[in-house]
């Protein structure tokens, strides 16, 4: 029978760390003095009891190690634990937001997907907006961890092929979290802080730059001004596409430059073709823009290195409304936010290396065509890759495009129209935080939509962040019978 003691412990210990957590924006609104702090204390308290009390009564049954069963467990349950606490803020504060908003919202912080079902941004009290910021921040850690830790040995996706690289896990993935969380915790933290200093220093006030470091090392990207990062020009567009780049590369390369070994970061395959990728789609992005404003080649530049690097890297920020941009550079904006960053990294979607390992797949057939007696092995930054990596690759395609449309479709049910839909879901499976069209678009929000529509968004958002085959695979029979 499934022991789920221990899974219950290291979720009641998370829920504990959440509530502490709520205990900083809590000082925030004292200093601001408008008297909404008790918010936080009630959140905070309830939130520390629960999980205090579930990490107690489960306690008698921690172990060493997790089973490959409770591993599934832990990684959907945190997701999903986690913003039923991360939304009481919202629900007892000035936002007075109704249930479903505000787990849409907190769901929405904690994978980092930045859509936002508030507005007036600008009057709501600072420990609200600083909350945002840091549910955000540890969504952005915590699933460095995810994908560092347990989603290899879980082989989802294709990510066993990382599991050799960076740490062994089975059997002692207690311990190894622990310290892998550490050694990344530094470098997250330590770039969090680069970034709030650079952003005060090229004119950002000291909260603003704090709330957006937070939202942009975690490629988060929720700001505190209902015009995303519009409010912001400049060379602060510039810094912020610096320090997405750099959220969207694999933090095990900072551990190992640190630790004086350099070379892996500059030959990582993957880093390298989402550079080229990124370079790629600017230039496009660039000349496209200059057509449509020839009187502003910088500008053009500028604003499609920002939104470009945004939307890839699915922090979801917009300095700018591009839905005003024509048909061509939409239909990019769309398609760009199904590429992602690297794996090991702060971004979401479907990654660059799965990309790598499609390509190079049906390379070797069509290879295998022409010639039907030759041998050959798909290579992987120099490395053969296995059938069971390749396998897993094309079922994670295959399940996010059935996703993608099995959303779309019942997005469409709820009443919405087909833009809509269709870029909910891709906006919720990728979390990436915009959608297309004036509703749910860089210059919107997704307040209007109904109440059916936000938990299905909120479900895409959980599918997406956790990469599909982790939630899915709890959902079959045979987990639970085996």
């Amino acid at each position: 029978m499934l022991d789920i003691r221990p899974v219950g412990y290291v979720i009641g210990l998370l829920v504990s760390v959440l509530g502490v957590a709520m205990l900083l924006p809590m000082l925030v609104d004292i200093a601001e003095g408008r008297g909404h702090w008790p918010v936080f204390i009630q959140s905070a308290l309830i939130t520390m009891l629960s999980g205090g009390g579930i990490a107690l009564a489960c306690a008698n049954g921690v172990k060493e190690g997790l089973t490959i069963q409770q591993t599934f467990l832990l990684t959907t349950g945190v997701w999903v634990a986690l913003p039923l606490f991360g939304a009481l803020p919202f629900v007892f504060g000035a936002t007075e937001s109704r249930f479903v908003d505000a787990f849409f919202e907190a769901m929405s912080g904690l994978t980092t997907t930045g859509s936002t079902v508030l507005s007036g941004l600008e009057e709501l009290p600072k420990g609200i907006l600083l909350w945002r910021g840091i549910l955000q921040w540890l969504g952005g850690i915590g699933i460095i961890v995810v994908a560092m830790v347990f989603l290899p040995e879980l082989r989802v996706g294709g990510m066993q092929i990382f599991k050799s690289e960076s740490f062994d896990t089975m059997g002692k993935i207690l311990p190894r979290a622990g310290q892998i969380a550490s050694q990344i915790s530094s470098i997250y933290l330590g770039l969090t802080m680069i970034c709030a200093l650079s952003y005060l220093v090229l004119g950002m006030n000291a909260f603003d730059a704090t709330v957006h470091a937070l939202t942009t090392v975690s490629t988060g990207g929720f700001a505190n001004y209902d015009d995303s990062f519009g409010v912001f020009k400049g060379n602060l567009e510039i810094a912020a596409a610096f320090f997405m780049v750099l959220a969207a590369l694999p933090f095990v390369r900072y551990v190992q430059l640190i630790n004086g070994q350099p070379k892996p970061l500059w030959r990582d395959s993957q880093i390298q073709v989402f550079i080229a990728t990124l370079l790629v789609i600017v230039a496009i992005m660039s000349f496209a823009l200059f057509q449509l404003f020839p009187q502003a080649w910088g500008t053009s530049m500028r604003e499609a290195l920002f939104n470009a690097t945004s939307i890839m890297t699915g922090t979801g920020y917009a300095s700018a409304n591009y839905m005003t941009w024509g048909p061509l550079l939409i239909s990019m904006f769309f398609f760009i936010g199904l590429i992602g960053g690297c794996a090991g990294s702060t971004t979401c979607s479907i990654k660059i290396f799965r990309y790598q390992l499609l390509f190079a797949s049906i390379r070797m057939q069509l290879r295998r065509i022409r010639s039907p007696n030759g041998v050959f092995v798909v290579r992987y930054d120099r490395r053969p890759v296995g059938d069971d990596v390749l396998s897993s690759v094309i079922s994670f395609f295959m399940f996010f495009v059935l996703t993608l449309g099995l959303l779309a479709v019942a997005l469409s049910l709820t009443g919405l129209d087909f833009i809509t839909s269709l870029s909910g879901a891709a906006t919720a499976l990728s979390n990436v935080g915009p959608g297309l069209g004036d509703e749910i678009g860089p210059a919107g929000n997704f307040a209007g939509l109904n109440d059916t529509a936000k938990w299905l968004l909120s479900v895409g958002m959980l599918l997406g962040r956790l990469e599909l085959l982790a939630v899915y695979a709890i959902l079959t029979v045979n987990f639970w019978r085996d």
